[in-house]
């Protein structure tokens, strides 16, 4: 006797299990939840990206993105190799031992022979020396004051740091440097290397192209899809394009760092074979990137989305609209006053003008349009909606368009009663 099979899931059962993995919070969510996908329009990662463009910082996301799945790609191989039942010792023994003597943040993962020796003061300096100073221990300075900006803008501003001189940090400046050999060194130029095809099962690292065009897409460019093991070749080739596209300096895309934190040049050994700091190169990038969002970017973008629902220029058309009803609603007012139309009643169509003005100039004022609140949508781009799903951020939007809603009837009672009682003056 057949089994009986399972009816497939109905549209609305899948879309009611793919949001399950959101957050159902009565707060405003952190920047970990939103990086992690877990929040609703208008807080997701989408409107977070499209609010960076508009700052022309969005290069410093897709930094983190695409070293996220760099760092995704490096799990999935120590995974890869455990379920082979190989060791990292076996399959790649320098990074075993770099990560032995100098930590690594995958050593849960690496299952190790022997626990990291502390190495002496003496031979700690020479490894970082060697190896650019990249251990997860050093370089703490460098988080002092994590700021975002232009790499090309920036570069030699040294105060942005926040390096305290004679500090660890300070003194790797000048050491975090790799120097590839004389047949390496054309392999890396921009001009041959930036347009080299992907060999990684993870196909495109950057976030423009999936979000720039305004289609929204439910796969994470972190989430690795892949037919086969990764290999270590993979690893080296997505560091390689993290490095010429963002840290290269002159690059195109090259985001700000403080100096204990660039790398001058990309670390490859004279064999060909994968250097050890291949996947904890760009952690402490990774760390500060996060941060500099954190502290800088990330608060701005709340009070824009969670209390406002209106573009910059969104703002600025309900301006000049505002101005331009309020001109209209003095000149029907005193026209009314100086003709002297009887009845006095007649001033009273001098509310259309001065409510649609007030509404109109209010809104340009708080980022805030009642009309978009009561129908629960929000500006991504100029003149282009999206749905508010985040039901604390929608609680929040109505409260703040009834009070603007209040304010708007208050001033637009004031003048109308003034222009009303006025006595009439016929010219």
């Amino acid at each position: 006797m057949n089994e009986k099979q399972e009816p497939l899931p109905t549209s609305k059962e899948q879309r009611r299990l793919s949001g399950s993995r959101y957050l159902k919070l009565n707060r405003l969510p952190t920047l970990q939840e939103v990086l992690d996908r877990r929040t609703r329009p208008p807080l997701d990662l989408f409107c977070f990206y499209i609010f960076l463009q508009r700052e022309s910082a969005e290069d410093a996301l897709d930094f983190w993105l695409d070293v996220q799945q760099h760092e995704n790609m490096c799990k999935a191989y120590f995974k890869d190799l455990r379920r082979t039942g190989k060791s990292v010792e076996e399959d790649w023994p320098e990074f075993a031992d770099y990560a032995r003597n100098n930590g690594s943040h995958f050593s849960p993962l690496l299952s190790l022979s022997t626990e990291p020796n502390s190495p002496n003061p003496q031979q700690s300096q020479g490894q970082t020396q060697d190896q650019g100073d990249f251990s997860p221990r050093s370089n703490q300075g460098a988080f002092d004051s994590p700021t975002l900006g232009n790499g090309r803008e920036r570069r030699d501003t040294e105060s942005h740091g926040g390096i305290r001189p004679g500090s660890a940090a300070a003194s790797a400046a000048g050491r975090t440097t790799f120097s590839p050999t004389p047949s390496t060194a054309n392999e890396l130029g921009i001009a041959q290397y930036k347009d080299r095809p992907s060999n990684t099962p993870s196909g495109r690292m950057s976030l423009r192209g999936k979000f720039g065009t305004g289609e929204r897409k439910t796969k994470a460019p972190t989430v690795i899809a892949r037919d086969r093991a990764i290999e270590k070749n993979a690893l080296v080739e997505g560091a390689e394009r993290i490095y010429l596209r963002y840290l290269l300096p002159g690059a195109e895309r090259e985001i700000y760092l403080p100096p204990s934190l660039r790398i001058h040049n990309f670390p490859i050994s004279n064999t060909r074979d994968a250097s050890p700091l291949i996947p904890d190169l760009f952690h402490l990038q990774k760390v500060y990137i996060f941060k500099a969002l954190e502290q800088d970017a990330f608060p701005r973008f709340l009070r824009a989305k969670a209390f406002g629902n209106l573009t910059p220029l969104g703002s600025f058309v309900r301006l000049i609209a505002g101005l331009i009803c309020l001109w209209g609603g003095f000149v029907l007012a005193f026209s009314l006053i100086f003709l002297d139309f009887k009845p006095k009643l007649t001033r009273l169509w001098t509310i259309l003008p001065f409510i649609f003005a007030t509404n109109l100039l209010l809104s340009s004022y708080y980022s805030l349009s009642p009309l978009l609140a009561l129908f629960n949508q929000s500006e991504t781009t100029p003149f282009k909606t999206i749905r508010v799903k985040e039901k604390y951020v929608r609680k929040l939007l109505t409260i703040r368009a009834l009070w603007i809603e209040l304010v708007c009837i208050l001033i637009t009672a004031i003048l109308v009663v003034i222009f009303t009682v006025v006595p009439g003056h016929r010219l």
